[in-house]
């Protein structure tokens, strides 16, 4: 009998496999107490799981390959940071002292308690950072018991293998980087969790939150992941699965087919010329965006530069890191957030306070003004790489005009500074602001008076608007990138910047959604920024599109405040000459 699940779709397709299920999991630990001389050899095992379990994270984050993505060096470093913290590392051991029990036990005490916290926490998208504390404490608890299940071998998956597990962490991609597979599901995570970047990262077949797909696939049974849908099919019958292989040779028909327009220029069949531009995270990425064809970059992600380490960077680290993209992209725009750090993005040596609601708290540019030394030590950093290459300077969460004025306040200090010192910096150096909260959206016509160019975070923008996050997927239906309310700020946005000649870009995930890029173009926009691995998609959408055609479409989807007929029209809108 044939089961359908649905979860959250990651995307990469389709693929057509085999289960290989992988089990590790602390359901069954068991529960002993021990004498009083046993405690301490207790301890020094559990100290030796720890010791063990951080040089296999060290390893694999050594192991990582060039072409890996680009979050994956940034999760493992968060991972080998909370291996560190006293709460995993060093509250086992007074547990095991107290109660005088087997370290298995008070690791899972631990870990009990610690998800108890974070459920408590209301910000949905700082809750699931559990999920990474869950995966490094199951990699202590592996090295605790002998017995444990292991992951399998990479050289035991062949190509039509789908990894089926309750959640993979950033280790186990790095442990599967030379193998095979077709796809993977968990039960776990969410649309922006870890697992969920991670995937389209790597551009595989994936869904997620099935919630009960461990539980109910059986090891080498037959199951269809579809990533377009967030549907796992489990044991289908002859006419699904003859439909879904129909599917499948689709899709990859038109991979080969956008592999051929790699090289082509983005321009739309009345011959608008729109510039398509990719996100990295870091410098390493670089590669990936030349590769993708995109004329440059539109958002350099600074604030991994800050994660996973136990120190600030210094002034020189950052020139060099930002040296090294300019350069690297032979006078291409190189667009580079300052750092968006703050609610789930909190550097081990970062002090403040944490806030009852982190996402409302002190982030992105509040960050930056709070701690001045810091910030103009970036801004500085970003002067002197200009000279390099065509860099552009965007500041995160902008919220009002004279937050905005602080902020290019620092960077005129920052020239300054500069200047006294004697040190070089590129005189036509242009700054931007992001529009990510809705004030700022209302009030961008303002900011056009003091930047050269505005970028629309559609991801945080979605959320602040709606009150809705998509991580949390007992409400993630509502996260709606076409609710009249959002396409409103959108386009008075992007109004704002043609009224008075600055540009307007989207660096959301909205921009690397090709379902969507004709919308965005009968709006007005004509810059889009994504991951490397959605440009071509986007791109086939730009050549394929008559601005004239679409915009009277765009318009009447703007015009209305009807879901059904909102999505009517973006299929009408998506629709091929002659369908």
């Amino acid at each position: 009998m044939s089961i359908i699940l649905h979860g959250v779709a990651i995307g990469g397709g389709i693929a057509i496999g085999r289960a290989h299920l992988i089990s590790r999991s602390m359901d069954d630990v068991a529960h002993y107490l021990l004498e009083d001389d046993e405690v301490p050899a207790e301890k020094l095992r559990f100290d030796e799981a720890v010791r063990a379990t951080r040089k296999e994270l060290e390893m694999l984050w050594g192991s990582i390959p060039e072409n890996a993505p680009a979050e994956l060096g940034a999760f493992l470093s968060l991972h080998i940071m909370l291996l560190g913290d006293v709460t995993i590392s060093r509250e086992p051991r007074e547990i095991i002292e107290k109660q005088r029990c087997n370290a298995e036990w008070a690791l899972k005490l631990q870990c009990d308690h610690l998800i108890e916290q974070f459920d408590a926490i209301e910000e949905d998208y700082l809750r699931e950072r559990k999920n990474d504390v869950l995966q490094v404490v199951e990699r202590i608890f592996t090295n605790l018991d002998g017995d444990a299940p292991q992951l399998p071998a990479p050289e035991d998956l062949v190509e039509d293998h789908i990894l089926v597990a309750h959640d993979l962490s950033p280790a186990d991609m790095v442990y599967f980087k030379d193998s095979n597979f077709a796809a993977f599901i968990t039960d776990v995570g969410g649309a922006t969790s870890h697992t969920a970047i991670l995937g389209r990262s790597l551009d595989l077949p994936s869904v997620i939150a099935l919630h009960h797909g461990r539980e109910l696939i059986r090891q080498d049974e037959m199951i269809i992941v579809d990533g377009q849908q967030g549907v796992v099919i489990i044991n289908p019958d002859a006419l699904v699965l003859t439909e879904y292989r129909r599917r499948l040779r689709a899709w990859r028909g038109a991979r080969r087919k956008l592999s051929s327009i790699r090289k082509s220029s983005a321009v739309t069949r009345d011959g608008s010329v729109i510039e398509l531009l990719a996100n990295i995270e870091r410098p390493q990425d670089v590669d990936d965006v030349r590769e993708s064809g995109a004329v440059g970059i539109g958002l350099f992600r600074s604030e991994f530069l800050f994660l996973g380490r136990d120190t600030l960077p210094t002034e020189d680290e950052q020139f060099e890191a930002y040296r090294h993209v300019a350069a690297a992209m032979k006078g291409m725009p190189v667009t580079i957030r300052t750092m968006d750090l703050g609610a789930d993005k909190s550097p081990k040596w970062l002090t403040h306070d944490q806030a009852d609601n982190p996402a409302l708290g002190l982030t992105g540019i509040r960050l930056c003004l709070a701690e001045p030394l810091m910030f103009r030590a970036q801004l500085r950093a970003l002067l002197r790489a200009s000279v390099h290459g065509r860099i552009r300077v965007l500041f995160p969460m902008v919220n009002s005009l004279p937050e905005l004025k602080q902020a290019l306040a620092q960077f005129e200090y920052a020239k300054e500074e500069l200047r006294d010192e004697g040190i070089g910096y590129a005189d036509d150096i242009e700054v931007g602001a992001m529009i990510e909260i809705p004030s700022a959206a209302l009030v961008a016509g303002s900011f056009t008076k003091h930047v050269d160019f505005l970028s629309i975070g559609t991801n945080d923008l979605i959320q602040y608007t709606l009150a809705i996050d998509r991580n949390d997927d007992t409400v993630s239906h509502l996260y709606d990138p076409v609710h009249p309310a959002v396409l409103k700020l959108i386009l008075h946005t992007i109004k704002c910047g043609i009224k008075a000649n600055v540009p307007v870009s989207v660096c959301g995930e909205m921009a690397g959604d090709a379902k969507l890029t004709r919308l965005l173009l009968g709006m007005g926009l004509r810059k889009f920024s994504m991951h490397p691995a959605n440009l071509l998609s986007v791109k086939q959408q730009v050549l394929t599109s008559h601005l004239d055609e679409i915009a009277p479409i765009a318009a009447r989807m703007l015009r209305s405040e009807d879901p059904d007929k909102i999505a009517d029209l973006l299929q009408l809108l998506n629709a091929e000459p002659g369908e």
